[in-house]
């Protein structure tokens, strides 16, 4: 079978939400396609289509799936359900239940609330549940048959090799000069005198509030210092179960009653003041006000002073860099990786471009294997950071080989192993379901395997 580019998991998008087309069916729909019990309708195929464009408005170069890919996705989906469930694979109520729910709150704070949610889908959040509910189960089904048939596929040093051979040399990619770099990163600490000023503005928030003179809302737009306010006016759909947020943040926000504001909170962004909107269960609806300490120049000196004492103990080799990250950096995510900043694609090989201009100014005349003086900067939140930087390496231009690439292009050449895999898997497999593909759809390049098998089928029958 030649499969759809996107294999392993084809989205399914059900949620045309504009045209309401999940609850209003054409009155001419029919079945286009069938895999053993499992069928596609018309107005399957038509909802897709139109979400994918709902979703795609507004960007730029966005190739969309016609009819033909949108029918050969759902066609994969529900061949590997039907194995998964001879199989024995499992899905459980409860996964199905914490995706169903997590999809309704990406719903929820993508359109401001519930209500706003319920009069666009006209469902409520009740039947929007029950609308997901099989499709999600079936997705997941066929993920985990996915992972199942690729699980145990490696790639061995002699096949990346025989991969790399394969490439013509005109069309290895040329790779720009790369470059390694760690840092690690403390954050000031405000004295407790400003701390203490803050809390007392935000106490002044509460009671503005309480007594009528300002909403929230308005106080939202005067004071809040969190980024996203602009856009969300402070609003947050949290679920107990989740680990995203601040510990003490989410802590805060389940002790309050529906319409209470809490007393200042502090989280490691700052410090909030928070109203609970609605609560069900393990989720809720707040919004928060955030103010953050102002740092002044003697915390900033005395962070910079700190990391230059830990630059002094690295130089002399008695610490290495990473240990110093995982001792002292402030930022969670640098402990897990020793302070690597990597790109898009996970790797510690990135552009100068993807890089922060601060941090390129700095290494502009680093050489590998220097550690920077201590570095005043803004992190990603408009908050005064102090960083030391260690360049590690610096790569040159030069097309792709397999001394300075191996790693890339052993995970290339592992995926098309499993593409090939799969597209082994389906051969196998797909001629054991019955299948049908509506003449509609008997042109299509990319449901030529399928429709030879469905034809095989009638011709069987026929005899």
């Amino acid at each position: 079978m030649k499969l759809f580019k996107v294999i392993f998991s084809f989205a399914f998008f059900m949620f045309a939400l504009q045209s309401n087309a999940q609850v209003k069916k054409v009155l001419a729909d029919k079945i286009v396609a069938t895999v053993g019990d499992k069928f596609i309708l018309k107005s399957d195929v038509e909802n897709a289509i139109a979400d994918y464009k709902r979703q795609s408005q507004g960007q730029e170069n966005v190739t969309l799936p016609g009819s033909c890919q949108i029918i050969e996705g759902q066609l994969i989906r529900k061949a590997l359900v039907l194995q998964a469930q001879k199989d024995s694979i499992n899905v459980t109520e409860d996964e199905v239940e914490n995706a169903i729910e997590s999809r309704i709150r990406n719903f929820v704070q993508q359109f401001g609330s519930k209500e706003a949610l319920e009069e666009v889908a006209g469902r409520t959040v009740v039947q929007l549940k029950e609308d997901f509910r099989v499709l999600i189960k079936e997705q997941k089904l066929a993920d985990q048959m996915q992972e199942k048939i690729v699980d145990k596929i490696k790639i061995t040093p002699n096949e990346v090799r025989a991969f790399y051979n394969k490439i013509p040399v005109d069309s290895l990619i040329l790779y720009e000069s790369e470059v390694q770099v760690t840092s690690l990163v403390m954050h000031p600490k405000a004295n407790r005198d400003v701390e203490e000023y803050v809390i007392q503005q935000m106490l002044g928030y509460r009671k503005q509030i309480e007594a009528g003179i300002n909403t929230f809302d308005q106080l939202v737009k005067l004071y809040s210092e969190d980024p996203s306010a602009k856009e969300n006016m402070g609003l947050f759909n949290l679920n107990r179960n989740e680990h995203n947020f601040d510990p003490a943040f989410m802590s805060g926000s389940f002790r309050l009653k529906e319409g209470q504001i809490s007393a200042p909170i502090k989280s490691k962004f700052g410090y909030h003041i928070i109203q609970l909107l609605s609560r069900s269960g393990d989720d809720a609806v707040v919004k928060h006000i955030l103010r953050i300490p102002p740092i002044t120049n003697d915390e900033i000196n005395e962070t910079k002073h700190f990391l230059d004492s830990i630059r002094k103990e690295i130089v002399a080799g008695r610490i290495s860099f990473g240990e110093a990250v995982n001792k002292n950096s402030d930022d969670d995510g640098s402990k897990f990786s020793g302070g690597s900043v990597t790109g898009r694609d996970g790797s510690t090989y990135v552009n100068i471009d993807q890089l922060d201009k601060d941090m390129v100014v700095v290494i502009k005349n680093m050489k590998p294997g220097d550690v920077s003086e201590p570095q005043v900067y803004l992190d990603d939140r408009g908050r005064k950071a102090v960083r030391l930087i260690f360049f590690k390496e610096r790569t040159e231009p030069h097309k792709e080989n397999l001394k300075e690439d191996y790693n890339k292009v052993s995970l290339r050449a592992l995926e098309v192993k499993k593409t090939q895999a799969l597209e082994d898997w389906f051969k196998v497999h797909v001629p054991g379901y019955y299948i049908y593909i509506d003449p509609e759809f008997q042109a299509c390049t990319e449901l030529k395997d399928w429709n030879k098998v469905a034809n095989e089928m009638a011709k069987g029958k026929a005899y």
